[in-house]
């Protein structure tokens, strides 16, 4: 008669729970994944490009409009000079808004979202600095004359960087709500980047306008 084997004590129980440790790893449930795009930035986005024909339309007659009156006659001898130095310096504080708000989102990244609060909350004034400037030299313009009704250039004016500051009032309106938030400890990353593309479009925007209807 064959002597079998004698296994060591505790093997089938030690065997039992390795099984059922290998069941539970098996069964265990995958985190989620986290989207590339976050839906809200995604969003935002389609908006954006939406916007982005918008303008391009609005451009494309400026020039025709200003090919079709010749050089000499745009804008008209009769109006006034648009404050091409005053504005070059406002724009370069609507770009450090947008710097200070790209600072602010590495801050929150990395943690610190006092740092971010704090940047956010400058991006917010500088940009309010930005209307409020543009808002002034517009009230200018009228006093001396350059209106819609004014002329062909009065109208494309207007209706180009009229356009830009209510898409600037409405993106700042969005930041002050952004800066609430994170003063609150409400604040995320998704937001962040949502209302940081549509901040960075208007900020983009700007230079573009700035030398077509200012400088060119």
């Amino acid at each position: 008669m064959r002597n079998r084997p004698v296994r060591p004590a505790g093997t089938s129980r030690v065997a039992s729970v390795m099984n059922a440790a290998n069941g539970l790893a098996v069964t265990r449930p995958r985190p989620a994944r986290r989207p590339v795009v976050p839906s809200a930035v995604l969003a935002v986005l389609v908006l954006v490009a939406a916007e982005a024909m918008f303008f391009a339309g609005l451009t494309s007659a400026f020039l025709v409009g200003k090919a079709g009156a010749g050089p000499l006659l745009w804008p008209p001898l009769d109006q006034p000079r648009l404050p091409v130095a005053t504005t070059a310096v406002n724009t370069l504080v609507l770009l450090a808004s947008g710097v200070a708000l790209a600072i602010g989102q590495r801050a929150f990244a990395r943690g610190r979202a006092r740092s971010a609060r704090r940047a956010v909350t400058l991006s917010l004034g500088l940009g309010v600095a930005f209307v409020v400037v543009q808002g002034s030299e517009w009230v200018r313009l009228v006093g001396y004359g350059l209106t819609m009704t004014s002329s062909t250039f009065g109208s494309f004016f207007y209706l180009l960087v009229g356009a830009h500051a209510l898409h600037a009032v409405g993106a700042l309106v969005a930041l002050g709500w952004l800066a609430r938030s994170l003063r609150q400890g409400h604040g995320s990353r998704d937001v962040l980047g949502a209302v940081g593309a549509f901040w960075y479009f208007v900020v983009g925007l700007w230079p573009v306008l700035y030398v077509l209807v200012y400088v060119w």
